[in-house]
């Protein structure tokens, strides 16, 4: 019975360590401007919809995600001045090849996870978290201008 616990103990260590092993970092920055359809819009309670429009830098030397493209729609709630959201972004890169993902965010922080993708990029997952850099004024109404920094890691099949 022991050498069975030591062997299931050896080849579960084994699979940690090579799923641990293939994954990549990600380090970018990542800047957009969209509009908002208001939903509701009171004291208690604000409710709105986006669709924003982007690129990314990519902050590591790999250059993985240079200069990619992306689109992400979503709704976003202000209750008693705390600010949820979530949406689903999708990362283009210059040959096509593209990768989806959901975000979710709590004020200027959230995460990110990805279960989508083709190309290079199938079969992709990985997650991350995210933060806000930036704070600007909308330059018109129903618009916003923002930049994250995103970090995490990523896999893709061998």
């Amino acid at each position: 019975m022991t050498v069975f616990r030591i062997s299931l103990v050896f080849v579960f260590c084994c699979f940690i360590f090579t799923s641990v092993a293939h994954a990549e970092p990600y380090d970018m920055t990542n800047c957009w401007a969209g509009e908002s359809t208001m939903l509701v819009a009171s004291e208690e309670l604000v409710v709105f919809g986006y669709d924003l429009k982007g690129i990314v830098q990519d902050n590591l030397d790999t250059k993985a995600f240079a200069n990619m493209s992306f689109q992400c729609v979503g709704i976003a709630k202000i209750v008693a001045g705390k600010p949820t959201g979530q949406g689903i972004c999708k990362f283009m890169d210059k040959d096509g090849d593209f990768l989806v993902g959901e975000t979710t965010s709590a004020g200027p922080e959230g995460t990110w996870k990805a279960f989508y993708g083709t190309g290079k990029w199938k079969g992709i997952t990985g997650s991350g978290k995210q933060m806000y850099i930036t704070d600007s004024k909308p330059i018109v109404n129903g618009t916003f201008q923002n930049c994250n920094r995103a970090t995490g890691t990523y896999e893709l099949p061998e």
